[in-house]
């Protein structure tokens, strides 16, 4: 077989192993990554590369496994937009967490969000109680999104500030 073909197929493998991997063990491990969770990514990927490239550590016999996993990446995406069966195969429905003030501690133990990673969650919006949160989502992504229920409570909307410093680089 040829090398590279050899190369394409591994990497399309490994791609798929992983997506199977992360959609067992959760979308909250990938919510907000740890030390622990950084040191787990780099390992996998360290323990993955040879399993994708095998003997070949050439530039090309990298470049053409970074080449198959973006396009797969590419074809996966495309694939889960236009087919909802995949899609409902690969990703998780929001779940509600707390509606009108009330928690669902089931959907909390099935997900295993503790009550701080909640209150946590619900200081962030600037929510203190939760008879004040009308809806608190598990999002797909596996950030909590809150809404709160009381006019006087601000809602907060995060958006990554860019440096005074770096606000005229095209300049």
């Amino acid at each position: 077989m040829n090398p590279y073909l050899d190369i394409v197929l591994r990497s399309i493998a490994v791609y798929f192993f992983m997506v199977i991997a992360l959609r067992i063990f959760g979308k909250k491990e990938l919510s907000q990554l740890n030390t622990a969770d950084i040191i787990l990514i780099l390992l996998i990927s360290n323990s993955v590369q040879n399993a994708m490239v095998g003997n070949n550590t050439t530039l090309l016999g990298g470049v053409t496994a970074a080449f198959a996993l973006f396009l797969i990446n590419l074809i996966f995406k495309k694939t889960m937009l236009n087919s909802a069966f995949i899609k409902n195969l690969v990703q998780d429905k929001p779940e509600i967490l707390i509606h009108n003030g009330k928690i669902d501690f089931k959907a909390l133990v099935k997900l295993g969000i503790t009550s701080d990673e909640l209150e946590e969650a619900m200081r962030e919006h600037g929510v203190e109680y939760y008879k004040d949160v009308k809806l608190a989502m598990f999002e797909i992504d596996g950030n909590i999104s809150i809404i709160s229920g009381n006019d006087t409570l601000k809602q907060t909307h995060h958006k990554r500030k860019i440096h005074k410093t770096l606000g005229n680089i095209n300049n």
